[in-house]
């Protein structure tokens, strides 16, 4: 990380709290800090369970948006895939159906015994795709390596066949276990962007696919140099900000020498709000990559303001903590 972030103007950020449509990643409500700079806005949002040093490359990422700016694009859109909460049938299909894209990420264990509902949330998104549009999954880490094995097993049957399963398990070593015993392909998230050093992780033997968030990995500039030590083909996925810190995502994704898996960047769809007057949505499962970051909107803004005094102190405390592990 390169920047303490002093260009940026914290005086004048703005705590922010939006409601999300349906629980997701177990939380209801989505906060943040956004903070103006030299090149516009930048995006805070290190979810709170994270410490002090996790959060440090978020707010690096703050600083690259603001400050610094990003790389050239080498695409001008970007393919993406609905997000499919842990929900029932019927609203997994009006989901995938009302997005336009032609690929899902179904949300599944969403708890102990989630299986049931796992197999008819993603036979619905495969009905609701047809035989030609792609279904792939999102364990969040939570299975040991028997569960993942049987259930990847039963959920690739339900969904006709899975592009690939994002993070059965915990460690690099459960993944590599279980890449060696199902016939589908692994994706890698919290392996890379929770390591220690994510440009020294060993994935390639524990993964087919690295999935790459720009903001936990300190902006655009570390998470393509990531990208080419991880060895493996990429997407990016969205850490659930507003259009402001999406943005970045975008950029990352619209810079990466190849993009052959459309992207998590449909995130957008899972709050009630966002604080720019032209969010960045997906047209017919596509992102059109923005020539420059989003600006918030001050109506929406003062909208989303987040009401609670002490929370907001909560916010600019930690900034001004994590400012100083920047280095």
């Amino acid at each position: 990380m390169s920047d303490s972030g002093a260009g940026l103007d914290f005086d004048s950020a703005v705590v922010y709290a939006i409601p999300m449509r349906t629980r997701f990643r177990g939380i209801t409500v989505r906060e943040g800090m956004l903070i103006p700079g030299p090149l516009g806005w930048g995006e805070f949002c290190a979810f709170p369970e994270y410490d002090d040093r996790e959060a440090a490359a978020w707010l690096a990422t703050a600083v690259e948006q603001a400050s610094v700016g990003w790389p050239e694009p080498v695409r001008e859109r970007v393919p993406v895939n609905c997000i499919v909460p842990a929900v029932g049938p019927e609203r997994a299909r009006e989901i995938v159906v009302a997005s336009g894209c032609r690929t899902a990420k179904v949300k599944v264990a969403d708890h102990p015994d989630s299986l049931a509902e796992d197999l008819v949330r993603v036979a619905a998104a495969r009905e609701a795709l047809g035989p030609g549009g792609a279904v792939r999954i999102d364990a969040n880490a939570v299975w040991d390596v028997e569960t993942a094995v049987d259930r990847i097993k039963q959920i690739d049957r339900a969904a006709g066949g899975l592009e690939y399963v994002e993070q059965p398990c915990r460690t690099v070593e459960e993944l590599a276990e279980v890449r060696r015993r199902v016939d589908v392909r692994i994706a890698a998230d919290e392996s890379i962007r929770r390591a220690e050093d994510p440009l020294r992780v060993a994935v390639a033997g524990a993964a087919d696919v690295a999935v790459l968030k720009c903001t936990p990995l300190g902006g655009v500039r570390r998470a393509l140099a990531v990208a080419e030590a991880a060895g493996l083909p990429c997407l990016v996925s969205s850490a659930l900000e507003t259009s402001v810190g999406l943005s970045a995502q975008i950029a990352l994704a619209a810079a990466l020498p190849e993009l052959d898996f459309a992207c998590g960047l449909d995130t957008l769809s899972l709050l009630t709000g966002d604080v720019v007057t032209a969010p960045l949505r997906p047209v017919d499962g596509y992102l059109t990559v923005p020539r420059t970051a989003p600006i918030p909107d001050p109506e929406l803004l003062e909208r989303f303001r987040h009401p609670d005094p002490e929370r907001t102190d909560w916010w600019r405390q930690r900034a001004d903590r994590v400012r100083k592990l920047l280095t």
